[in-house]
Formats: structure tokens, sequence, C-alpha cells
């Protein structure tokens, strides 16, 4: 374990996923971060939109209150709701998330997403793959939610990374101060962001929050010297207009510098709805969710050969050249 001065500090994480290989180049250790400030509609991580610990409910795998009911005993506010001789749900408005009933569960019926730890716990996990990043060029991808919800922490774990010389990617939303990206650069050797509209109020629309933040902090990582990822997840009946694709790839033609290194196109997938239901949230992608992804894969080929007749490093899918 590594000494860290400023370790007291604790983050809150909702996954760490090891041997990824889509967020950065080479085999990578995925850190997922609990907050995000944004509500996209079409999230695929519902579990990290919280910034608190909360704790999800699948059913399926009860094995039975009557030979079992250790969760109901635990609950002190009787917030689990019962079905079917199982555990069904949980009266969010009741719950006081104080976690008590996930402890008690005998299997993974009740899931707790969101654990507290330290840069050092972090960093415990994180180095467990050095050697494979070291054989394949990996590293470590600070994800989410989005991880700048947690800026300081965010930024004493990439230092400890960089004092171990780990490749540091850092994925993030941007909707923050561009005194947050100013913090957390000089450990970052790549950032991927992605562009969801270009409208400020569609964007509200579909997200919760106007752009321009994000367009500007877009812009000013531009200007920097870390090499930049920048993502267009395409959503049928949302983004996929021709005035919106048109005006997103002018306005990369006009911000980007030598620091981009591609610009993915991203297809919609309907993924994580098992995830909404478990946390009780209703899935609001529901009639989009019918799109079938190879029906939609050629589109996203032929609009990456578009942003490429602009001059853009532009790809189908998230591969990362090492």
């Amino acid at each position: 374990m590594l000494s860290n001065p400023e370790s007291g500090i604790k983050g809150i994480i909702s996954n760490i996923q090891h041997m990824t290989v889509h967020d950065g180049p080479g085999v990578r250790t995925e850190i997922f971060f609990k907050g995000c400030p944004l509500r996209c509609r079409w999230c695929s991580n519902p579990e990290g939109l919280s910034p608190e610990p909360e704790v999800g409910v699948f059913g399926h795998d009860c094995i039975g209150i009557d030979v079992c009911g250790a969760c109901l005993k635990a609950c002190p506010t009787g917030a689990l709701m019962a079905g079917e001789n199982r555990i069904m749900a949980i009266d969010r408005q009741v719950c006081k998330k104080c976690l008590r009933c996930a402890s008690a569960c005998p299997n993974n019926t009740l899931v707790v997403y969101g654990d507290r730890m330290t840069v050092d716990q972090v960093m415990d996990e994180i180095l467990k793959d050095r050697s494979i990043y070291m054989r394949t060029g990996g590293g470590v991808t600070l994800s989410g939610g989005d991880c700048l919800y947690q800026p300081e922490f965010v930024r004493q774990l990439l230092e400890a990374c960089k004092k171990a010389r780990i490749h540091t990617c850092v994925e993030s939303e941007v909707v923050c101060a561009t005194s947050v990206l100013d913090s957390i650069l000089p450990y970052t050797d790549l950032f991927i962001t992605d562009i969801k509209h270009m409208d400020p109020y569609k964007h509200r629309d579909y997200t919760g929050f106007s752009n321009r933040q994000i367009k500007k902090n877009i812009e000013y990582l531009a200007l920097k010297s870390t090499p930049l990822i920048v993502r267009l997840p395409i959503i049928p009946g949302c983004n996929d207009d021709e005035k919106n694709l048109r005006e997103t790839a002018e306005f990369l033609t006009q911000t980007m510098r030598g620091n981009l290194l591609q610009i993915q196109i991203i297809p919609y997938r309907p993924l994580g709805i098992e995830k909404y239901q478990a946390l009780g949230i209703d899935y609001p992608m529901k009639e989009q969710s019918k799109t079938k992804p190879g029906e939609y894969l050629e589109r996203i080929r032929k609009l990456a050969e578009e942003f490429r007749s602009y001059g853009l490093p532009a790809q189908a899918g998230t591969t990362v050249k090492s």
C-alpha cells in the first residue's frame, strides 16, 4: 500500500472493474464513482447517479421470506416491500439508507451500490493489475457516474497513480468549474468526454443540464496538451438529426487542436434496464429500447465517414489505439 499523507479523505465508489479494454489504451482497471450532475435519459449506469450509497433489489434471487426474512428483521423503518414470498422493492420515501438490510441478506437479493474507500484502499486494487498494465500499455480509468463529482478525491487518486508510474485516464461529462480541470490535468495522461447535443435547451431537456459549461470546458481541454477523446453517443430520436450532427461536426472542426486523438461515434444500446428496476427508477427510454443495435450500426459507420469528411479523426465504436 502506498503511503499517502492525505489518505484520510474517502471517495464513494460504485464498482471497481478489472481487465477492461474500452476506456483507454491497453488492459485497464476502471474505477466507477458515485454521483453525477446529469440525468441523461439513456444513462446505462443508474447506480452511479446518486452520490450516496444505496441498495438495489434483485427479487428473483430472494430465497424466500418464509425461510429467511433476515432483511425484514434488520430494516428499522419497514421500508422493504414483499410479494410472492420474496422481497420485491424498497419504499425509497421511507428508507433511511442505513444499508442494514443488505448486510443481513445472505445472498445477492439486496446489493449495495457505493463503498466509502480511501485513496490507499483504491490503490491496493489498482496495484493488483500493475504487471498487466506494463505488458499491455494499460492503466487506470476513472469513470462514473461522473468522477469529477468528487474532485478532491480524484485529484489525490490520480496523483498516487502517477507516483506509481501508472497511466491515467479520466472519463467525465465535464460539468464542473474549469479550475477542477486545472487541478487534475497535471496527473492525467488521457481525457475522455462526450457531446450529447449542441442545442443548450434540448441538452437540458435530455440531460437536465445546459451544455454551456460543458462546451466551454471542451474548448478548454482542446487548448491543453493532454490527449483527448471525444465521444458522440447517437440516440435515436434525440440527437441523431442532420442539423445537430452538422453543428457538432462544425464545433469540433473549429475547436479541436493537435491533442485530439479520436472522435468516437457510439450507438445507443439499451443497457442497465435491470439496474433501473432494482433501484425503483422508471427507465426513460422505453421506446428507444426497441431499437435493434445491429440495424443501427450501418448508420454509425456512415456517420463516422461523414465526420471524417470534415477532417476529424472519427471512428465507429470505442477502440482506443495504444
